[in-house]
């Protein structure tokens, strides 16, 4: 989402740090950039305006200007400029009487039925609560049935269906509903519509007076920009909202809508959508997009989607095998689906620290998802002897599980190269002592992250 913005305030950086010392002409150059690329990124002027301002005062301060090394003081000075347009992270708001109630509002095609079920699977998974979901949709065809069916796939409780009601009527039912089975939380998918008219914000107020919800959630689509920073504005003078949550932050948008949303509508980012999977969802915190933006990376949301991917008793299993020289194809496959789960290479890239102006300079092709869904179909494609002995994979056998895979004898040559590649670094690597070995060459560093090592 902000790689455009990333890449540009680091080509800014990067000028700065390579003149040494800095006067207070340099540092304006520079936030002149700034400024310039957060107009690109289609970022509200008002809000460019204020930061601007905040940050200029402290950039051109006698103790940036003096430091060592006072680029590096400015890039922290723009990081907590954005930390400050960003707004305080704020969790969901529980602390009410079961069963909290928690509307869904937003246009038609925001994806607000499923972040419903992303966040039902959240609030069960992450806080063993008991969740009713309801849909109030009762104009897109479809629509409760839908809800119904992404329910059932996070394993949380939906209302049944009964033809002909209202969306007052259904609210109703479903606090009945919550209150009589005992769940912790009932969520409220209302209906959208292609645009803010006035019969959509009549039913709304309508539905939130009878459901008294605990927390109102508008869902806005990240990709729309300015627009989506538009209808959150709208939403909340008309109905009055507590939270939003920003959906497909994973696309190719320039991300004005996250830097812009809580200046503007003056309420708190709550979550982040950050692909289809219904695991993609992510609490706001701020300081770790912005270090994101600046291409500092986010090593804490990698190291939790590795958590929530592999077990650690798994990744134990996992190490030795390797070191042992005995990590077989079928293990490979363990390997990248987990991966897979993780998210895409590009975004697994954009996380570590220091190397997201380097997605540019890598080959495209190095950085295709769709490979590791190949790769996963020629490893399907072999028999178990195969995976465990791949020695024995001949020309004949080669052909058959390209032709399997929908691949070519290339393709298969060129995964079956790679694993071996892995397997004489890892034998090499237990001759030296294993990874404790490595940790040491790094001066210790890794064993610090990693206890055991």
């Amino acid at each position: 989402m902000f790689d455009q913005l990333s890449g540009k305030l680091k080509n800014v950086f990067d000028k700065l740090a390579s003149r040494g010392r800095l006067t207070e002409g340099d540092v304006d150059d520079a936030l002149r950039g700034v400024r310039l690329a957060l107009l690109e990124a289609d970022v509200a002027l008002p809000v460019i305006k204020k930061f601007m301002a905040e940050v200029r005062e402290q950039a051109v301060g006698e103790q940036v200007l003096k430091a060592v090394k006072p680029s590096e003081q400015i890039v922290k000075v723009v990081h907590d400029g954005l930390v400050s347009v960003l707004g305080e992270g704020e969790e969901l708001n529980l602390r009410a009487q079961p069963p909290v109630v928690v509307l869904m509002a937003g246009l038609q095609g925001s994806g607000k039925t499923t972040t419903t079920a992303k966040l039902a699977k959240r609030l069960k998974e992450k806080e063993n609560k008991k969740v009713l979901i309801a849909s109030l949709d009762i104009y897109r065809p479809a629509a409760q049935k839908q809800l119904g069916i992404v329910g059932e796939r996070v394993g949380v409780d939906s209302l049944e269906i009964i033809e002909g009601q209202k969306p007052v009527d259904i609210t109703k039912r479903a606090l009945t509903e919550a209150k009589k089975n005992g769940y912790d939380v009932l969520m409220l998918d209302t209906a959208g519509r292609g645009d803010l008219d006035e019969e959509l914000m009549n039913e709304l107020i309508a539905v939130k007076k009878t459901a008294n919800p605990t927390e109102t959630l508008l869902v806005a689509d990240g990709l729309t920009g300015q627009v989506a920073v538009d209808i959150a504005k709208a939403f909340n003078e008309k109905v009055g909202v507590t939270g939003i949550v920003l959906t497909r932050m994973d696309g190719d948008g320039r991300g004005g809508a996250a830097l812009s949303m809580r200046e503007v509508t003056g309420q708190p980012i709550k979550y982040l959508g950050m692909g289809e999977g219904l695991d993609a969802l992510s609490p706001f915190a701020p300081e770790r997009l912005a270090g994101r933006i600046l291409g500092m990376g986010d090593i804490v949301e990698m190291v939790e989607k590795a958590q929530a991917a592999i077990s650690e008793d798994d990744a134990m299993a996992m190490q030795e095998k390797m070191m042992s020289g005995k990590f077989s194809l079928a293990d490979l496959k363990k390997q990248i689906t987990t991966m897979q789960k993780m998210g895409s290479m590009s975004d697994l890239l954009g996380m570590m620290p220091g190397m997201s102006g380097m997605k540019d300079k890598i080959d495209p092709s190095k950085l295709d998802d769709k490979q590791l869904v190949r790769q996963v179909a020629i490893i399907d494609s072999m028999t178990p002897i195969e995976r465990y002995n791949p020695h024995i994979l001949n020309a004949k056998r080669k052909r058959r599980i390209a032709e399997g895979s929908g691949v070519t004898v290339n393709d298969v040559n060129k995964l079956l190269k790679s694993h071996a590649q892995m397997q004489t670094a890892m034998k090499k690597l237990k001759k030296m002592g294993g990874l404790g070995a490595l940790a040491g060459m790094m001066g210790g560093k890794m064993g610090k992250k990693f206890p055991g090592m």
